[in-house]
């Protein structure tokens, strides 16, 4: 009885753990986002920074490889985020570049893979967009699938989670590179899923913030 009474509190306690987690967001505006936002006609999607982690490494793990599936997120968050908002256009005050021509444009600055290097305007000015949209996702993975569904038969999903990892998406005016918009939304259960997914989870919670919804 003891047993079991113990186990239901831990598995109560790691799914309040895990609400709380997956609930954590903060949003940042800009006094100056307002006047700015109204001044904006075409933004520009960029390739998110990201960073894949774990906690224990695989014995087949490759520091190269891990670099390109890094950099395959990247543009694929930045795709995922570009179709997610042209399916809801008409909800939006401004237009949103095709991201095959935001790439081949920072292919010929000079700026694919050193977008770190270069201020916000800079790329703004290369891209020839009102503002830029930029973000990083974090991710470390904490157990592989097959764990995650053992321990889920077991304790019925708390603990589950085979990851956890935090997206942040950012608004910078293109004349001036300014910070005017920020979310954070901190992630469990799955992070290294398809990045349509994770963008989906994100902008529902993003929806409500997001400066150019009308």
């Amino acid at each position: 009885m003891k047993k079991t009474l113990l186990l239901f509190v831990a598995m109560v306690t790691g799914m309040a753990a895990n609400a709380q987690y997956e609930n954590a967001k903060q949003v940042f505006s800009s006094p100056k986002l307002q006047e700015a936002v109204k001044t904006h006609k075409l933004v520009a999607i960029l390739p998110f920074e990201v960073k894949m982690t774990y906690k224990k490494q695989p014995r087949d793990f490759d520091i190269e490889t891990n670099r390109e599936k890094e950099r395959e997120k990247a543009y694929s968050i930045q795709s995922s985020i570009y179709t997610f908002l042209l399916r809801k256009a008409s909800k939006y005050t401004v237009e949103f570049q095709d991201v095959e021509k935001t790439n081949v444009l920072l292919k010929k600055a000079g700026m694919t893979d050193k977008l770190g290097e270069f201020t916000k305007d800079e790329i703004a000015k290369a891209l020839n967009v009102d503002a830029v949209i930029a973000g990083k996702f974090e991710a470390e993975q904490s157990k592989s699938e097959a764990g995650a569904i053992v321990t889920t038969v077991l304790f019925g999903g708390a603990g589950s989670k085979t990851g956890s990892g935090a997206l942040t998406m950012m608004v910078n005016d293109g004349p001036t590179g300014d910070l005017l918009w920020r979310f954070y939304k901190s992630m469990n259960d799955d992070v290294f899923s398809s990045s349509d997914e994770l963008i989906d989870r994100m902008m529902r919670k993003v929806s409500r913030n997001f400066p150019y919804t009308r």
